[in-house]
């Protein structure tokens, strides 16, 4: 095993929880697991164990490997899967314009699992999902969604072209308390450093949300996790 690279045909969880998290959900995509000499017995364990032997995947107890691919004293389990394609659903779908941080798209997409969200377009140029860093700063979440790489937003808009869109911009005139949700629904934000540009002013219902000004703007991902909120809320 090497580090990660985006162009591999494999990914891998680092850590006891995102490895049962890709077991229980991705299980035909794994390809085995490493176990360290000081992983605990415990629960969690013999559940990892179990579902390897139901399914036929390989067990590795190495020490090895966690020296070249985690920079975490407390990681040991890995689990080693291939890469897959996943389609978006007719639903709701938050919408990521050039995505560039890697922390902020694992948070991302732990938030929209969180929220009830399960569908997620990325437009291009953008962070790859499948980088470990993602993954643990997802938690897991990334194993319940389904998500899309598109060139541009037009060629995601013509997929989706029943969608109610909803970019999200300072320039906006809406405000997002204010707004009548309708479903189903495009939740759309640009890059961290620019956000989305004049052009999506002409689209759809552009939305800001309102906050002092003592800061320029809020960071991505808490901007995502406000409108999941508000467009959610009324459904738990």
């Amino acid at each position: 095993m090497k580090k990660y690279k985006k162009t591999d045909l494999e990914s891998y969880t680092l850590g006891t929880t995102l490895t049962l998290e890709l077991l229980k959900n991705k299980v035909d995509i794994v390809k085995r697991v490493y176990i360290h000499s000081k992983q605990e017995k415990n629960e969690t364990y013999d559940l990892i164990i179990n579902i390897c032997q139901k399914h036929n995947i390989e067990v590795i107890y190495s020490d090895k490997v966690f020296q070249t691919l985690s920079d975490k004293d407390n990681c040991y389990i890995i689990g080693v899967f291939s890469k897959y394609n996943s389609r978006l659903e007719e639903a709701n779908h938050v919408v990521l314009v050039n995505p560039s941080n890697m922390g902020n798209l694992g948070t991302i997409i732990r938030s929209c699992v969180g929220f009830g969200i399960k569908n997620i377009a990325i437009i291009k140029p953008a962070v790859d999902i499948f980088d470990p860093k993602v993954i643990r700063s997802s938690m897991g979440a990334i194993f319940h969604i389904n998500f899309s790489y598109y060139d541009t937003f037009l060629e995601y808009n013509e997929d989706f072209k029943n969608n109610k869109l909803y970019p999200f911009m300072l320039k906006a005139k809406n405000n997002l308390a204010n707004i009548l949700k309708e479903e189903n629904y495009s939740l759309i934000f640009g890059a961290e450093a620019t956000g989305l540009d004049d052009s999506y002013l002409e689209i759809g219902t552009p939305i800001i949300i309102k906050h002092s000004s003592n800061i320029d703007s809020l960071n991505l991902d808490n901007a995502v996790s406000i409108a999941l909120y508000e467009f959610t809320k009324n459904k738990f």
